[in-house]
């Protein structure tokens, strides 16, 4: 195996172009593409400013993503120069017209002392941890360290913040504050999988944090066992980069937009019953907000909780994890998100719908950006109390 591989390689040096380290920086300051084929692990040891990392194993894949055009001067490393050899044959074969390998790779590179370095900002444990995301071109090392410094508020820890906060955590944003004033219930445990039968009886915000902790040290947990008021909103959301409306209750629902709306800071919101979901993304100013949707809340009678109707236990994993996307799609600014859009889920025929949303001029709340809604607490009858 090891003679039919160092076989592979000298075929594939005898084709193809292998340049120098030093005359490869100069290249590259003149606009050739560095493309580093390394595995992520090896990445922890050292860097080429400016390189683009595409591990070896999806360099087909994804190379037309970073160097879209054939004609780019492309020049491949890896560690000492085999592999990148063998990879610019590929390229060579896909059609690649202007394709180097670096001679004696990494090793030569640092030996000849060339610019090189710890990959900005992670560290070596962060590179291996958030690797599939470092290979997007989408995120890579910027778009992680900006997920690292982002702050995202859940309201509520239940069945849509149990999802979103793991996936959130997961993903290593960096600052996630949970508000939720109840404690674990054992009718709970059908869908908040995000605690578990040890903690009945535990406030939920501690029970999430312990979980959220064990999945990714990386992520600092504010935790705020309080009920969101028209007293304390504009605290609780101060610095938010977004906010997961997890709440199943249209008084908290109305007091988030209104908020919202004050702090210029974008809601994604979810709603789950029986076995129906529905997601969106309310941008203050920039597309509709809750208020275009639904102008005013409904009378108690015609709103019906998933306690009262019930929900299928799976159903809010599904939404969830769908606020959770749009979240970071904000975070990292990235793709189409569900502002405008209302986006259904019916569960029992599988079926996804997505319908325009409009911005209301007359909305009571969004119509004069200039006269932001003024913050009162809704009832549980859905009636405004005034204080």
């Amino acid at each position: 195996m090891v003679k039919r591989y160092r076989d592979l390689v000298a075929a594939a040096k005898a084709t193809i172009t292998e340049i120098s380290p030093q005359p490869a920086w100069k290249q590259a300051q003149d606009g050739a593409v560095i493309v580093d084929i390394r595995e992520p692990g090896e990445y922890a040891t050292g860097v080429i400013p400016g390189a683009v990392l595409v591990p070896r194993g999806v360099l087909e894949s994804d190379i037309p993503r970073h160097v879209p055009d054939a004609a780019t001067e492309v020049l491949l490393v890896c560690a000492a120069g085999n592999r990148s050899a063998l990879a610019a044959a590929t390229l060579e074969a896909m059609g690649y017209e202007n394709v180097a390998s670096v001679a004696g790779g990494m090793s030569a590179w640092k030996a000849q002392q060339l610019p090189w370095g710890g990959p900005a900002g992670l560290t070596p444990e962060q590179r291996i941890r958030y690797a599939r995301h470092l290979i997007l071109p989408e995120v890579g090392e910027a778009g992680q360290e900006r997920l690292l410094a982002a702050r995202a508020v859940l309201i509520g820890a239940g069945g849509l913040g149990s999802p979103a906060s793991l996936y959130l955590a997961a993903a290593g944003v960096g600052t996630l504050v949970l508000i939720d004033d109840d404690v674990v219930d054992p009718s709970n445990l059908q869908r908040q999988v995000i605690h578990t039968t040890e903690r009945v009886g535990r406030p939920k915000v501690e029970s999430a944090m312990e979980t959220l902790e064990a999945i990714n040290p990386d992520v600092t947990i504010e935790r705020h066992r309080t009920r969101l008021t028209s007293h304390n909103v504009l605290d609780l959301f101060d610095g938010a980069d977004v906010v997961i409306d997890g709440t199943d209750n249209f008084p908290t629902r109305y007091l988030v937009n209104d908020a919202s709306l004050r702090v210029r800071v974008p809601v994604v919101h979810a709603s789950v019953l029986r076995f129906e979901g529905q997601a969106s993304v309310f941008e203050p100013y920039a597309g509709p907000c809750y208020r275009c949707l639904y102008p005013q809340p409904p009378p108690v009678e015609l709103a019906p909780n998933c306690a009262e109707a019930g929900v299928l236990g799976v159903l809010p994993g599904v939404m969830g994890t769908i606020q959770a996307v749009e979240a970071l799609k904000i975070i990292l600014d990235i793709g189409d998100r569900l502002s405008g859009r209302l986006l259904t889920f019916d569960a029992l025929d599988g079926s996804f719908l997505s319908f325009r949303i409009e911005r209301n001029p007359a909305c009571p709340a969004c119509a004069d950006e200039s006269s932001p809604p003024r913050l009162v607490d809704y009832d549980e009858q859905c009636i405004a109390v005034v204080r």
